[in-house]
C-alpha cells in the first residue's frame, strides 16, 4: 500500500455502514392464573415472541403471580413458530401424567418454577414449548420428588443410568410429600 492509501484506509472505513447490532422488543407477562399465562403465551408467540424465562413469586402490585418474560428479535427474519404449554399441579403424580401427554405431543422442556396461584396453592409449574415448523420428536418424562435430598440422589443416578438427562430442579410444597425437592428428567423416546 502506498502512503496516501494507508491516510484514506481510515476515512473509508469511518464512511462504511456499521453492523447493525440486534435489537429486542420484550413483553412481561404476569398472572396468578395458569390458564390466563398459557392463552397469553400462545398470543405472544403469534406476535413472534419467544419464551426466555419465568418465575413465581410475589410482585409489587400484582401479589403472587407468576411472571414470565417473552422477547422478539427484531433484526432477524420471521420467528420460529412455536406453542407453548404450562403446566402447574401441587401434585406431583397429576404432574407426571400431564407431563408426558405433552411429551408425546412433542412438547419440550424450557423451565420451572413454584408459584402461589388463587385456586391452586402453591404449585409447581412447568413450561414446555413446541417447534411448529419442525417434524415433532416424542419425549419420555420422568419427574422425581423427594423431601430427603440423599433419596433424590440415588433416584437421579438411576434415572441417567437409563438415560435420562437432567432438565431443571425446584423446591416446592406439594399435596402430598409437603416440602420436596421436585426433579424433572428427560429423554427421546424411541
Amino acid at each position: 500500500m502506498t502512503r496516501r492509501q494507508l491516510l484514506l484506509t481510515p476515512a473509508v472505513a469511518a464512511l462504511a455502514p456499521a453492523a447493525e447490532a440486534a435489537k429486542y422488543d420484550y413483553r412481561v407477562l404476569a398472572t396468578n392464573k395458569t390458564s390466563t399465562m398459557e392463552k397469553e403465551m400462545n398470543e405472544a408467540a403469534d406476535a413472534g415472541y419467544l419464551f426466555r424465562g419465568v418465575m413465581g413469586g410475589e410482585t409489587g402490585f400484582g401479589g403472587k403471580e407468576v411472571v414470565m418474560v417473552m422477547a422478539k428479535d427484531l433484526s432477524a427474519g420471521a420467528a420460529p413458530r412455536r406453542k407453548y404449554k404450562l403446566l402447574a399441579t401441587s401434585r406431583t403424580s397429576t404432574m407426571q401424567k400431564e407431563i408426558q401427554a405433552a411429551g408425546d405431543e412433542g412438547f419440550e422442556y424450557l423451565g420451572q418454577t413454584v408459584f402461589e396461584s388463587t385456586f391452586g396453592g402453591r404449585e409447581v409449574s412447568v413450561i414446555l414449548q413446541r417447534d411448529l415448523d419442525a417434524p415433532a420428536k416424542r419425549y419420555e418424562y420422568k419427574l422425581l420428588a423427594t423431601s430427603r435430598t440423599s433419596t433424590m440422589q440415588k433416584e437421579l443416578r438411576q434415572a441417567g443410568e437409563a438415560g435420562y438427562e437432567f432438565l431443571g430442579m425446584t423446591v416446592g410444597k406439594t399435596a402430598m410429600g409437603g416440602s420436596e425437592v421436585v426433579c424433572f428428567l428427560r429423554k427421546v423416546a424411541g
